[in-house]
């Protein structure tokens, strides 16, 4: 026997259109006190823990259903504040998502208010070492006095200082590297309402042969996404010859900025 399962993909504070989109998905909005729940009744099949556990091991599935959870979400924001919830997130029954909308409430409503008119923007910052390494000399001046040294040393004695050096090299471009990660954050962060540090990802992850140093969530009011992005432009040309790359995606619903807890 199939069980119907409560999927659940954001909570609004005004009553949505469904675009023809999401009827053809068969999305309901469902009315709990003050809040618009936008859900999809789906088969335990499918979604109850276990099963839900075991799609998450299959690529395609996971991608398809991931997809269409934000693509859902993007459409409602664009003419509603949404709470996103998170992929797979799954009631069993309705009483069980009033309980829980009832339970946090206060918390929902601090929520939107943090929210309204704002968008997540996620910004990824790498560093292409081999690059930089080729303009240590203009970015360092400890690298750029010992190679003085060099020039001036010796075959015998250069040949001990560029082993130094080679340390050294690497030594400062961990330095220039933070030091930029954090101007980088420093600047987006002034036309931020809130910000995520996220951990870094290795190139694995990444499938990029540069380093990442930076991997950040901006909530960033509507009102300031156009500097944002200016700040974005503005920062690449300045140093994308230094061998940084900046990544920037968005608007994202608001997942990083999203902190529920239940009523007092």
């Amino acid at each position: 026997m199939t069980t119907e399962l409560i999927y659940v993909y954001c909570l609004l504070n005004t009553q949505p259109v469904l675009h023809e989109t999401m009827k053809i998905r068969s999305l309901k909005s469902i009315v709990i006190g003050d809040f618009n729940v936008i859900v999809k009744y789906v088969s335990s099949r499918e979604f109850s823990e276990e099963n839900f556990k075991r799609n998450l091991s299959d690529i395609e599935w996971l991608e398809k259903n991931a997809r269409e959870h934000v693509e859902v979400i993007n459409l409602l924001m664009d003419q509603n504040t949404a709470i996103p919830f998170k992929f797979g997130t799954i009631f069993n029954t309705e009483d069980s998502l009033i309980k829980f909308i009832t339970d946090y409430s206060d918390s929902l409503f601090e929520n939107f208010h943090h929210i309204e008119a704002r968008e997540e923007w996620s910004v990824k910052i790498y560093c292409d070492r081999k690059s930089l390494s080729q303009q240590i000399d203009e970015l360092s001046e400890d690298t750029a006095s010992l190679e003085k040294q060099i020039m001036a040393s010796s075959p015998g004695k250069a040949f001990l200082l560029r082993r130094k050096k080679s340390e050294l090299v690497e030594n400062e471009m961990d330095r220039i590297c933070k030091s930029y990660g954090q101007n980088y954050y420093d600047e987006f962060r002034k036309l931020s309402v809130s910000t995520n540090l996220n951990n870094l990802l290795p190139k694995e992850f990444t499938g990029r042969e540069d380093t990442m140093i930076l991997n950040a969530a901006f909530l960033v009011n509507k009102t300031k996404v156009n500097d944002f992005r200016n700040t974005v432009d503005t920062l690449r040309i300045k140093d994308g010859n230094s061998g940084f790359f900046i990544e920037t995606t968005g608007p994202w619903p608001p997942f990083s900025f999203i902190y529920i807890k239940e009523n007092l």
